[in-house]
């Protein structure tokens, strides 16, 4: 018989030999840094799931929370405030007192890729941890998905074929009785050259926060 994966990839989780060499590097050079595989973040009756590319080398990676620590982590827990979907108060760290409401916080890939790039295959093993993350949301109505890699992972996620659902930023499609929403990812380079605007990222959330609360 066949074993249920669960939605979590372990800490420690061996299944992609570059991120674990990676992984280990770091963890010798940063021993205080979380150097594992990030955990999802969030409300467990999530309609909305944001999923990001992987978690960023001296953000998520160094605090072990999704989006925590670095620059695209301001800009998208400061809209998720604004829009309802968070409470408390960021403070880039973990131990600070914000909440994710209605929203659950994860990534295509759960370990830090070297120059920030999975390859193909790295992609593909973890979307084993992504389907069940989905499943395990009973009242999940949209996923909002931060750039290209996170888009078609979560297409294929889904059971869609990604030619079917091309990309684009501002992007609203039904896939897998899911809404799919697509935005350009919020990094710093997005944001530096102008690819995203903090008003682009806001609309794309305003239509988020206008689905759900039609539904």
């Amino acid at each position: 018989m066949s074993q249920a994966v669960p939605a979590e990839a372990p800490r420690d989780c061996p299944l992609c030999p570059r991120l674990v060499t990676f992984r280990a590097a770091n963890a010798a050079g940063e021993p205080s840094w979380f150097n594992g595989a990030v955990p999802s973040f969030g409300d467990s009756r999530a309609r909305l799931i944001v999923l990001g590319l992987a978690p960023g080398l001296r953000g998520a990676n160094r605090t072990g929370r999704p989006f925590t620590g670095d620059y695209a982590g301001d800009l998208l827990y400061e809209t998720l405030l604004d829009f309802g979907f968070a409470r408390g108060h960021y403070a880039a760290s973990p131990d600070d007192t914000l909440e994710l409401a209605d929203c659950l916080i994860t990534n295509a890939v759960r370990c830090v890729p070297p120059e920030n790039k999975p390859v193909g295959a790295e992609i593909a093993t973890c979307r084993t941890f992504l389907v069940p993350t989905i499943a395990r949301f009973p009242n999940l109505r949209a996923v909002l998905a931060l750039g290209s890699i996170a888009h078609q992972s979560t297409v294929r996620a889904l059971g869609g074929r990604v030619a079917a659902y091309p990309f684009k930023h501002g992007g609203q499609l039904m896939a897998g009785g899911i809404t799919l929403f697509s935005s350009y990812h919020c990094s710093r380079l997005n944001t530096n050259t102008g690819v995203l605007t903090p008003q682009m990222f806001r609309d794309v959330f305003a239509r988020v926060r206008e689905h759900l609360d039609a539904g």
